[in-house]
């Protein structure tokens, strides 16, 4: 016991009284250890190694309805007109210009009322600002009336026209509402008119100058798109009231055309008819 309170050795007692400290803590450390390993694997008796880690319900992804567009249900230009040959560029962007040389519309085709050929479509060319195809709809149809404010015009044509090519006037109707609703383009609704520019703007044709057919031509125009009605002018000539008009086709020159519709405003464009 002596040994103990006091130790024996070369060294001095201090160091001897240090080594017992640092073996006491290392053995009271050593049963704090054992101790925690011990309460805390109890814990692990309640999981069940037997069942898949799973992170929750899985979710699966269902696709939407896929869009529908319009569908085009008649031929560009009315009625086999094409519209790639003639003028070399458009007034206001648009595309493309007269159509294949004929006096008159086939049979069957869409007329204007006054024998030009006429109908819904895009045209043929790559310019910009194209509509898609005007559906037209029976008088009855349950689409409501588009109001004047509904819809806005642009009216388009190339700026030059070859000999023997007849102009196309491109009349695009948007639809700048959320409700789809139909439109009267027929000669005397949606009037177009041609004038020789200079001097006194003298009228030279106009769709509601006697037109062979009065009926109106409505069209479907879907809530938020671009409807287009084409008219191929074959250069005749007219005159108001079912007058006589002048005699011969329109010549060489540069010529302006407007367009009417109720209750909007009034859209020209011009273009030339070249000399041979």
């Amino acid at each position: 016991m002596g040994s103990l309170r006091n130790p024996i050795g070369p060294l001095p007692s201090s160091i001897y009284w240090r080594r017992r400290a640092v073996a006491a803590t290392l053995i009271a450390l050593l049963a704090l250890l054992i101790v925690w390993a011990v309460t805390s694997g109890g814990g692990k008796g309640d999981h069940d190694d037997s069942k898949a880690p799973s992170s929750g319900p899985a979710h699966s992804i269902t696709p939407g309805p896929s869009g529908t567009g319009p569908v085009v249900t008649e031929r560009p230009g009315g009625g086999g007109e094409s519209g790639d040959g003639g003028g070399s560029g458009a007034a206001g962007g648009g595309s493309s210009a007269g159509g294949d040389e004929t006096d008159a519309p086939a049979d069957g085709e869409a007329t204007d009322g006054n024998g030009n050929a006429a109908g819904t479509g895009a045209g043929s060319g790559a310019g910009s600002g194209a509509g898609v195809a005007g559906q037209r709809v029976p008088a009855d149809s349950p689409l409501p009336v588009c109001a004047p404010t509904a819809l806005r015009f642009t009216l388009k044509t190339d700026l030059r026209y070859a000999p023997g090519d007849k102009p196309r006037f491109r009349l695009l109707a948007e639809n700048t509402t959320k409700t789809t609703c139909k439109a009267d383009f027929g000669p005397r609704a949606a009037v177009l008119t041609v004038t020789e520019a200079g001097g006194d703007d003298e009228q030279v044709w106009s769709s509601k100058d006697c037109p062979r057919d009065t009926a109106a031509v409505l069209l479907k125009v879907p809530a938020g798109q671009t409807v287009e009605y084409a008219v191929d002018w074959n250069r005749d000539k007219s005159a108001p009231k079912c007058a006589t008009p002048p005699a011969g086709k329109a010549g060489p020159g540069t010529y302006l055309v407007e367009a009417k519709a109720p209750g909007a405003p009034v859209q020209r464009a011009s273009f030339v008819l070249a000399k041979d």
